[in-house]
């Protein structure tokens, strides 16, 4: 089994997720770039969306910042009817965000057995794919094993992790987590933050103060997607659909 301690990469980033990067190989932490084409990017990523309370405050601070964040899914949690969209995830788009999968239920994947996590991923996807395509999956927990990483590329997926994580889930001081998010991000970085409850209020607290602070340094805050798709000679979009290549 292969994982990704999510943990460790909250204490040393640079040095913990190129080792992760190089021992469990499969999931994306950063983004190199050295082109020197424009601003520097960060992408930032946000868990455990949407919630009705929170998730709002996190995109108006995004959007008086002129900010995109890939935000990551949690598809139980949608408060869409039958044939209705989710208000939430509408607004993440038209703000110019980014849909990620993160399954169905806030629970470790890792635990899921072949059949649980395979239907458990197409489950999500079938109801992501209504709205978006969708190419960033993350596992919850961060820990994962070679049969995942096979799957959700199989799924059209690319899994991505980060390597600016403040450890916001279960530390309740936003005071550390901007300390931490400035004291660490570089140009190509991947931050880890999190929607939901008392967590997504610190998130919107953490980005008031942290957004302004990155854009004076010259920073871009972006997707996954506009981070990475252009490294590669991409669009920095979105251009396939996850659905392609599923049994």
């Amino acid at each position: 089994m292969a994982g990704a301690p999510l943990l460790l990469m909250g204490l040393a980033p640079r040095v913990i997720t190129s080792v992760a990067a190089a021992t469990f190989p499969g999931c994306r932490y950063s983004v190199p770039r050295g082109d020197g084409r424009g601003p520097p990017g960060i992408a930032l990523t946000i868990d455990d969306a949407p919630d009705p309370a929170t998730t709002p405050a996190i995109l108006d601070v995004l959007e008086s910042n002129g900010a995109h964040a890939t935000f990551f899914v949690i598809t139980n949690q949608l408060q869409s009817g039958p044939g209705a969209a989710d208000p939430m995830l509408a607004r993440m788009l038209a703000d110019g965000n980014e849909l990620g999968n993160h399954f169905t239920h806030d629970r470790p994947a890792i635990r899921l057995d072949s059949a649980a996590f395979d239907l458990d991923l197409a489950q999500a996807d079938s109801v992501l794919r209504r709205y978006a395509p969708v190419r960033w999956v993350r596992p919850s927990s961060g820990w994962y094993s070679r049969r995942m990483v096979r799957r959700m590329r199989q799924a059209g997926y690319q899994c991505a992790l980060g390597s600016v994580y403040p450890l916001d889930a279960g530390l309740g001081w936003p005071w550390l987590s901007k300390r931490y998010i400035l004291a660490h991000s570089r140009p190509g970085a991947i931050i880890i933050l999190h929607d939901r409850g008392v967590r997504g209020e610190r998130t919107a607290d953490v980005l008031g103060e942290v957004l302004p602070a990155l854009r004076a340094r010259g920073y871009r805050v972006v997707t996954l997607s506009e981070l990475a798709l252009p490294a590669a000679g991409g669009t920095g979009r979105p251009s396939h659909s996850p659905s392609a290549g599923k049994p």
